[in-house]
């Protein structure tokens, strides 16, 4: 029997396969993006939140595995398959052949990497929050390559494509919705 797992579960799978302060905070940063969408587009937040916050489960563990140990793991736990499913598709062209396909999933695809932008920008200010970071200034450091190197700004760029949302309008929702969250994850 498949299930979908509560705030709770999925958090607890997350805190138990990821040790790193940071890629828990990269997986609340995800989480908080994407219930703003869910909210946004009359989606389900918690089952929206929930694949974001499980989303890198096998990344500190497996990372050569990425997208493929995730399946092993969540299935041991009898995730549902859908849900597997769209953790997956998050690594398309990348690490996965799964290519995103319901909003939710495009919208995943699109922001992962975006919220490590962000995170990073928010960092280098003086204050290291998000509250007063602005898009204008993290369009700057979008524009520089050499910023945040990591960060796969083709990658953005093609999940936008993929669900026909402007690119400025994405990096002002996430940033909004990373102020939302700006406490829990260390950028307050």
């Amino acid at each position: 029997m498949s299930k979908i797992p509560t705030r709770e579960e999925a958090y607890q799978l997350l805190t138990q396969y990821t040790k790193s302060e940071s890629l828990i905070k990269h997986a609340l940063s995800v989480e908080g993006v994407m219930r703003h969408y869910a909210k946004k587009l009359n989606e389900d937040v918690e089952y929206w939140g929930a694949v974001a916050l499980m989303h890198d489960l096998d990344y500190e563990q497996y990372p050569d595995q990425h997208c493929k140990k995730v399946v092993e793991i969540l299935e041991e736990h009898g995730i549902d398959s859908g849900m597997i499913r769209s953790i997956v598709s998050h690594g398309y062209n990348i690490c996965s052949d799964v290519e995103p396909t319901h909003i939710m999933e495009k919208v995943l695809y699109t922001i992962d990497e975006l919220t490590g932008l962000v995170t990073a920008a928010a960092l280098m200010r003086p204050s290291k929050s998000v509250m007063d970071l602005e898009y204008s200034s993290l369009w700057k450091k979008y524009k520089n390559v050499k910023f945040a190197a990591g960060v796969d700004r083709a990658i953005i760029e093609k999940g936008c494509q993929m669900w026909d949302a402007d690119l400025k309008e994405v990096i002002e929702e996430v940033i909004v919705a990373m102020r939302g969250i700006a406490d829990d994850i260390g950028l307050g």
